[in-house]
């Protein structure tokens, strides 16, 4: 759940607040809900079947559907791979360093680490790095925000605006990313989960949503604050803009090196998530091992995969790109490509056995919450859009 606040998912929530101040702050605290939820189906499916997203697609629906969500899952990968590879190189770029050889260092660090590391190893190091993510909560503290301000802007909703609506996309789609429901269901599955360990992994996936919301709350409130009036209307263009609003606060040594940390954590972690979901997935659907304790002879497929992916989008991401408009846009298309990813997941939920499928209120309750969920997010990015 650390890597759901993701490189694009902090820009996104630092755009928010330049943009719209505190306007965009109660989304975050609504989204928790909604993110259990999606990411529990996931752990549910995982557990009890013993079996990835893509595999069990493949089972019930075919092969054609499958490889349609595989595309899906694909698309969302290379938008947020790029997305956390930039982010990482604005922080290279905070301190001199130039982006070809921050390109290098991640490509070779991370390839080092799955090929030789097993599953533990490399869960313990992404929790590691993605602790660097606190540094957010507080950096929002030393800001000092106005609790009157944040109320009062957390309660006006300029929903005329299209500009508004495409950031309220943006934010649905940085919090409910299609590679987060495939990489927790394969991840639950390559633990070794079993039944009685649902119980635990619900608080598990209850912690992480709390967790992602929260950081996600104090990346939007310390640029708000930090940017004080000038947040009125403000575009953030580049990563040096955004820890602007952090050097404000808290000077311009201790800004940097705190959006830095702060920025690489959310970063890398989200990228060995994602490679790793694309690799699982695509070895998945060809029918290849897929497991971070086999070596690179058993499952070449696996490794191929995430090494080809990484190292692509490290070229992209040193030709150049915008940073901001890539990420906030990246978030915007995951808002677009839910129907897909969230239709599939409550469609598997209801063919578990009759003791643990979605039944009764809860059921009732739960496609409530996709379809409006789902509609919000297609609806804000299309109104934004045109």
């Amino acid at each position: 759940m650390l890597a759901d606040t993701d490189a694009g998912s902090v820009i996104t929530a630092a755009q928010s607040g330049a943009s719209w101040g505190y306007r965009l702050l109660a989304l975050q605290f609504l989204l928790i809900p909604i993110l259990y939820v999606v990411q529990e189906l996931t752990v549910r499916l995982g557990v009890l079947t013993g079996k990835g997203h893509g595999a069990l697609i493949q089972e019930h629906y075919g092969r054609g559907w499958a490889w349609v969500s595989v595309g899906t899952l694909i698309v969302a990968c290379i938008g947020a791979l790029l997305s956390e590879l930039s982010g990482l190189a604005g922080v290279g770029q905070l301190f001199g360093v130039p982006v070809s050889w921050t390109m290098g260092i991640v490509f070779v660090g991370l390839s080092l680490m799955v090929v030789r590391g097993s599953y533990l190893t490399v869960e313990r190091i992404a929790m590691a790095i993605g602790s660097f993510e606190v540094v957010f909560l507080v950096v929002a503290w030393m800001a000092h925000p106005g609790l009157p301000d944040m109320v009062r802007g957390s309660m006006s909703i300029p929903w005329h605006s299209p500009d508004y609506q495409y950031l309220v996309a943006a934010n649905i789609g940085a919090v409910l990313m299609p590679w987060m429901v495939f990489f927790q269901q394969s991840s639950v599955v390559e633990k070794g989960l079993r039944a009685e360990d649902l119980r635990a992994a619900r608080w598990d996936t209850a912690l992480g949503a709390v967790a992602t919301q929260v950081i996600m709350a104090a990346v939007l409130v310390a640029t708000a604050a930090g940017l004080g009036t000038a947040a009125k209307g403000a575009a953030l263009d580049n990563v040096p803009q955004i820890a602007q609003a952090f050097t404000r606060a808290l000077g311009p040594m201790v800004g940097r090196v705190l959006f830095g940390l702060g920025l690489t954590g959310s970063a890398l972690v989200a990228t060995i998530v994602v490679t790793l979901t694309a690799a699982r997935a695509l070895a998945e659907a060809l029918g290849a091992d897929h497991r971070l304790d086999q070596t690179l002879r058993q499952a070449p497929w696996f490794y191929g995969v995430y090494m080809l992916a990484l190292g692509a989008a490290a070229i992209v991401v040193a030709s150049g790109v915008d940073l901001v408009r890539v990420s906030v846009g990246v978030q915007v298309m995951n808002a677009l490509l839910l129907p897909v990813v969230l239709g599939f997941l409550y469609l598997l939920a209801r063919r578990l056995p009759p003791a643990v499928r979605l039944r009764g209120a809860y059921e009732k309750a739960v496609l409530l919450i996709i379809v409006l969920t789902t509609g919000l997010g297609v609806y804000s990015a299309i109104a934004g859009m045109f």
